[in-house]
């Protein structure tokens, strides 16, 4: 009788398996740009995605009116997702964990060139093309 409980609480043990969800929320001001995340769209602002593995991600948000918003976004790893210890966390700990990582992201207005700027800038380089510089 022993034997059999010993031998049912170990394959319960084994039988409750862990979880890791990642989930990773990109936000912007405003609201409605598009996402681009290592240069695949994902959506519109605000937008959430979830992911596999840690690292840099490029997130890039673009918006008509605005300048476009690059950023080398460090997702690192929490203590219980290191080596060795992310083995026991994703299969043993017979919980779920959740890893949500937010992101806010400002974005700038255009600047607008203005009339005189550009023929200013165009004048400048019409001359640099005749004087070969």
């Amino acid at each position: 009788m022993r034997r059999t409980f010993i031998t049912f609480a170990l394959l319960l043990t084994f039988l409750q398996t862990g979880c890791v969800h990642r989930r990773l929320t990109i936000n912007s001001n405003p609201v409605g740009a598009l996402v681009r995340i290592d240069g695949k769209d994902v959506g519109y602002t605000p937008t959430s995605i979830d992911y596999t593995w840690y690292g840099t991600r490029e997130v890039q948000l673009l918006k008509d009116g605005y300048e476009t918003q690059t950023q080398f976004i460090d997702i690192n790893p929490p203590w219980y997702q290191r080596f060795p210890l992310d083995f026991f966390s994703d299969n043993f700990l017979g919980t779920h964990i959740r890893d949500h990582r937010r992101y806010d992201i400002q974005m700038q207005p255009r600047q607008q060139d203005n009339a005189q700027n550009v023929i200013q800038r165009g004048r400048s380089l019409r001359s640099d093309a005749l004087h070969g510089l």
